[in-house]
């Protein structure tokens, strides 16, 4: 049975540019295409743990405009409950362009908007959600202080919490002594610790570093390398499943929400857990879009069995 996630973050409209090759500073290039769609890591992520079966509630923020509208919409249609998603009426809905090349990698920049707006009034009613929860997520493309908020509350309540830093940067130290699991990558994982990511034996003294600012289980996404845990009983590397990427843009959001949605509390089960989570995100990279391309719980589970 799938768990019961909150997710507090972040609720962006995306919009694609595919190109053959980024465009160097000055030059003036033409677009392939163009799309637009759902995104933000914290929707991303919701999105993945609701195709994966989790009952999955939203805090956020977004504006009153179309874009607003129009995400409250989108999360409502994938079952995710949006009773904790304020409207502001003065910024609008956070929005991000990406560049995608041939190569499937991208360039993002987002405006934060409605997102970065956020108080913790945001989490005005959100006892009786988060008493009934497993896990709580949130990454780092909203206001620390409401994280923390929210932690400290999630904690209370027994929630175990899960906090995803990106995009990188400068974390409060009192949001890591709330965090049970972190998941960075390893260019968030330096920037957290001060060390590169290079062997297994970096990875075990990254999750000495993290145990001692307070955070006792360790998952960093190594790409095509498969992923790193180290939790207060056991560590290892899971393999990633080798696919030929097309769009990486939510590959990470989506191996969260994925592992989120099937993990134990007690994290019994971290190795299928994660197994399943790489699933997810390699069959997301095969496809074009960032929630668009996340998979349900079916097509994972029959991908697991060919």
């Amino acid at each position: 049975m799938a768990n019961k996630i909150a997710v507090l973050g972040s609720i962006n409209i995306d919009t694609t540019y595919r190109v053959n090759e980024f465009p160097k500073p000055g030059q003036t290039i033409q677009a392939l295409s163009k799309s637009s769609t759902g995104g933000g890591k914290g929707n991303n992520q919701a999105v993945a743990a609701a195709r994966s079966e989790a009952q999955t509630y939203f805090i956020g923020m977004v504006g009153t405009d179309d874009e607003g509208k129009f995400m409250l919409e989108n999360l409502a249609e994938e079952g995710i409950n949006t009773d904790l998603i304020s409207q502001n009426k003065e910024i609008g809905t956070g929005t991000a362009l990406v560049t995608l090349n041939s190569a499937g990698q991208n360039d993002i920049m987002v405006y934060g908007g409605a997102n970065q707006a956020m108080t913790t009034e945001v989490l005005t009613g959100s006892e009786a959600v988060l008493a009934q929860v497993d896990f709580l997520l949130a990454q780092n493309e909203t206001p620390q202080e409401v994280t923390l908020a929210a932690f400290k509350l999630a904690k209370s309540l027994g929630v175990t919490t899960i906090f995803n830093p990106a995009p990188a940067g400068k974390i409060m130290p009192a949001l890591l002594e709330y965090t049970d699991i972190i998941i960075p990558n390893e260019t968030e994982c330096q920037a957290l610790t001060g060390s590169e990511i290079t062997d297994e034996a970096s990875m075990q003294a990254a999750a000495t570093a993290f145990k001692e600012m307070g955070v006792g289980t360790l998952l960093i996404t190594l790409g095509s390398k498969g992923v790193y845990y180290s939790t207060p009983s056991s560590q290892g590397l899971v393999p990633a499943f080798k696919v030929q990427a097309l769009d990486t843009t939510a590959a990470g959001d989506t191996f969260i929400g994925a592992l989120a949605s099937q993990l134990s509390k007690d994290l019994s089960n971290i190795v299928p857990a994660l197994t399943y989570a790489q699933k997810a995100s390699s069959l997301a990279v095969q496809k074009m879009g960032a929630a668009s391309s996340i998979p349900s719980a079916e097509e994972v589970k029959t991908a697991l069995t060919r």
